[in-house]
């Protein structure tokens, strides 16, 4: 349990450092809060954070189900590539927006992977009563 707690931790440090990134955008390209618009590139990196948000939505309590239902490093395994497709997402969207596919697959499928587990898994514990 130890590595999922591991890769949750490194999600939200991720979405820290999103949030950091956010910040240091807007005093570069001058967009003062509350703004969310006003210069191209502060904006991709705004949704690169509200996307994160949204996915962790998702991402947390997957990973916190699926670990009732299979291994813990499977579970970790799934989130290290969740990480990573953020990672990927992050670069790609800043640099070109329309390059981000690989990075949000690499983010949702691990994703989806981890709330089938956990649905199946739940289903079946419930069936076996």
């Amino acid at each position: 349990m130890a590595w999922v707690d591991l890769i949750v931790v490194l999600a939200l440090v991720q979405l820290a450092v999103f949030g950091v990134l956010v910040g240091r955008a807007r005093g570069r390209y001058g967009v003062n809060a509350p703004a969310t618009t006003g210069n191209e590139i502060f904006e991709r990196y705004y949704r690169v954070q509200v996307n994160t948000i949204e996915l962790l939505v998702m991402f947390v309590p997957g990973c916190l189900l699926a670990v009732h239902y299979v291994a813990p490093p499977w579970v970790a395994g799934l989130g290290a590539v969740y990480l990573v497709g953020r990672l990927i997402y992050l670069q790609a969207y800043v640099s070109e927006p329309s390059r981000r596919g690989l990075g949000f697959g690499l983010s949702f499928i691990p994703i989806i992977a981890l709330l089938g587990i956990s649905l199946v898994g739940s289903v079946l514990a419930l069936a076996r009563g």
